[in-house]
């Protein structure tokens, strides 16, 4: 037990270099064929100890593989999430490149939380009770490793591709409109590159933070108040150069643009 505790700590480490230089790797699994899922969860949280050792803050969730077809892809029957951090916010509308690899952004509903969710019986009524608003969102994932090429182990331990997020300045009501029914267009330098809805997040947002408490619980944890969750991608991800120009419009929950630059 000593020596695997000591070798995913040596894994978390690696990995936690690279994520901080923004160099990329080589997969993990490929000299440590027989990790796990619950392995790799557990490198996630020590790299997450590693940043708040650095003095970052731990502000959310995010969930990944949100669509069955996804799952499918991947030979999953349920969603993988990742941390995040107050330094992964990006608070202007400028996404800037230094530190990232190959980064993709993907649309997402943000909900933000207002009591403790805990336990894995949860439903959607306790969900909606204990959110204190929603927001529009764009995540930018970003895998550390070569030609974003991963397992299912890799991804996890990899933060699920955590890197980067941006929420909208306007908050909405969690009961201003039925989320499975939104639809959203994201634009390239004017061109639309992407469509998709709400119900494309495991038929409904709220469902995925449902999975997210049920998860998480299985290792003890819980969503603290004013975590922001973000539940998933809408649309695929789409790959961002230097001298972008992103909009995503939400519909009834706005728009959201921002520049890329290097």
């Amino acid at each position: 037990m000593e020596t695997k505790t000591l070798t995913l700590n040596q894994i978390a480490e690696h990995i936690d270099t690279h994520q901080v230089k923004g160099t990329e790797m080589d997969k993990i699994t490929i000299d440590h064929p027989s990790l796990t899922v619950e392995d790799a969860y557990e490198i996630q949280k020590l790299c997450i100890d590693q940043a708040e050792l650095r003095g970052e803050t731990m502000v959310g969730w995010k969930m990944g593989l949100t669509s069955k077809a996804k799952q499918e892809s991947v030979g999953v029957k349920e969603p993988i999430y990742g941390r995040l951090t107050k330094k992964m916010e990006v608070t202007e509308s400028v996404l800037k490149l230094n530190g990232l690899i190959h980064p993709r952004v993907e649309p997402e509903i943000a909900f933000v939380m207002k009591k403790e969710l805990k336990g894995d019986h949860l439903t959607p009524k306790d969900i909606w009770s204990a959110t204190e608003f929603i927001l529009p969102a764009v995540e930018i994932i970003d895998s550390r490793y070569r030609n974003f090429s991963f397992t299912l182990v890799d991804v996890v331990a990899d933060n699920a591709s955590s890197s980067k997020f941006i929420l909208g300045n306007q908050a909405y009501s969690p009961f201003h409109t039925s989320l499975s029914d939104v639809n959203v267009t994201m634009k390239q330098n004017g061109e639309e590159v992407q469509k998709g809805s709400g119900a494309a997040v495991l038929g409904h947002p709220i469902k995925s933070i449902v999975e997210l408490t049920r998860m998480i619980n299985k290792e003890g944890l819980s969503i603290k108040p004013g975590m922001v969750i973000l539940t998933g991608g809408i649309t695929e991800a789409v790959k961002v150069f230097d001298g972008d120009d992103i909009t995503v419009d939400f519909g009834p929950l706005g728009k959201l643009s921002f520049e890329v630059k290097g």
